[in-house]
């Protein structure tokens, strides 16, 4: 049994390895977070600056423990609300660092939103450009067992290749002190990055990120002569012919403790756990598999914190707002 599961493993990496990096190969990368409703700037730039704060967001993913070469994510935004002649602005940074496989991948983005407000609702339309930069260890590789590294000129065997290429976000983002909703693409420029050894290589191969569709909505409810709220949340997500989507639902006692469940369909089940503290939030979740992959896997593990400094602002009492998701 140990030995089926052992090949199972190497199949399914050695499966995903080379249908990403055949010639003209387009793939769709962005991480399916869980705590989705927690980091929505991480696939919509227009949330950013929704906070009268300094707003800090660290996301980190361990997916199918127990795979060797699991895909892991982490990443970092930082984000605040800016005013310029009158106009309200949310401007922020997010860098994004995965691997998956035998790639690694490195996305990097500055992030500008501009707002209008109507009443107790905010409309926000943000735009990320950055840069997609991917590296492939092809000297890791393995194409026919452990002892045998193959001939697939389809894959670079025995080199690292490397490629940078322009990329870039879009959305839309609505905020209401009840409720929130955002559209958004990513990679819409559809980055071809050229994977070289060397710059001045010829030799190169393609590797082709197809644009991501996101629509996101949440809210939050107050139980009547309660301390608790529940927050229900979901994502739908498109790229190319594939399809997802998610859901989850959060119980929050007091404004501090937050336990919940979600599921994302026909891949995993979801039990979360929070804390909110004074200007943190500390966030865990735990994915089990509803497929038959969870014969090789312990599942994932996905940790959330954020962190608000406030600013110094004159307008900051008549301008606050409240993540409707957190605070």
């Amino acid at each position: 049994m140990t030995l089926f599961l052992h090949d199972i493993k190497r199949l399914l990496v050695l499966a995903t390895m080379s249908v990403a990096v055949v010639m003209g190969a387009w793939a769709q990368s962005d991480a399916a977070f869980s705590h989705f409703w927690v980091g929505p700037s991480y696939y919509n730039p227009a949330a950013a600056g929704e906070h009268s704060a300094i707003h800090m967001n660290v996301g980190s993913r361990l997916q199918w423990v127990g795979f060797k070469r699991a895909p892991m994510n982490f990443y970092v935004t930082v984000d605040m609300p800016y005013k310029l002649m009158q106009h309200r602005f949310g401007v922020g940074v997010k860098a994004e660092f995965e691997r998956i496989g035998l790639f690694t991948n490195t996305r990097i983005g500055a992030q500008i939103a501009w707002k209008r407000r109507f009443g107790k609702k905010t409309l926000s339309v943000g735009i990320q450009p950055g840069i997609y930069s991917q590296v492939f260890h092809g000297k890791d590789a393995v194409t026919a067992d452990d002892n045998s590294q193959g001939d697939d000129p389809a894959i670079p065997i025995m080199k690292d290749v490397s490629g940078t290429s322009f990329d870039a976000n879009v959305g839309v983002f609505f905020t209401h002190p009840r409720y929130w909703a955002g559209f958004a693409v990513t990679h819409v420029t559809s980055p071809h990055i050229e994977l070289k050894e060397r710059r001045e290589s010829v030799e190169a191969w393609e590797f082709n990120v197809s644009p991501g569709y996101y629509f996101t909505a949440g809210g939050n409810i107050p139980i009547n002569n309660t301390l608790f709220e529940i927050q229900p949340s979901g994502m739908f997500a498109m790229y190319q012919k594939a399809w997802t989507a998610q859901i989850a639902t959060m119980l929050r006692y007091n404004r501090m403790l937050n336990v919940g469940v979600g599921y994302r369909w026909k891949d995993a089940v979801t039990a979360f756990i929070g804390v909110n503290l004074k200007d943190a939030y500390i966030g865990y979740a735990y994915d089990y598999p509803v497929t038959s992959i969870s014969k090789a896997t312990f599942g994932s593990h996905e940790v959330f914190v954020t962190y608000n400094v406030k600013l110094d602002d004159r307008e900051k009492n008549k301008n606050k707002q409240k993540s409707v998701r957190l605070m």
